[in-house]
């Protein structure tokens, strides 16, 4: 099948943004972080940033950039302490 004509040929940026833009919210089995919606990236405690590191290193590596955008959607920061992991 033939893309679209206005396909920009970037789809998995195209596919990523528009997830963006969708109001539904994909879940990973991570609802118990809702309760940390608005609270700044630098302000977790030890227990808290645990349960985040436990989610993280059980996604599949594929899934990561829908779960950042999930936590997004969401009004949830990733703790400081698990950016740095990431880099």
């Amino acid at each position: 099948m033939a893309p679209p004509v206005d396909c920009c040929g970037a789809h998995a940026i195209c596919e990523k943004g528009l997830k963006k833009i969708d109001e539904k919210i994909e879940y990973f089995d991570d609802e118990e972080l809702d309760q940390y919606k608005g609270i700044p990236s630098d302000s977790f405690d030890d227990q808290q940033i645990d349960q985040f590191r436990e989610i993280l290193y059980t996604i599949r590596p594929e899934e990561l950039s829908d779960w950042f955008i999930s936590l997004e959607k969401r009004g949830i920061e990733l703790p400081d302490v698990l950016k740095q992991e990431l880099n």
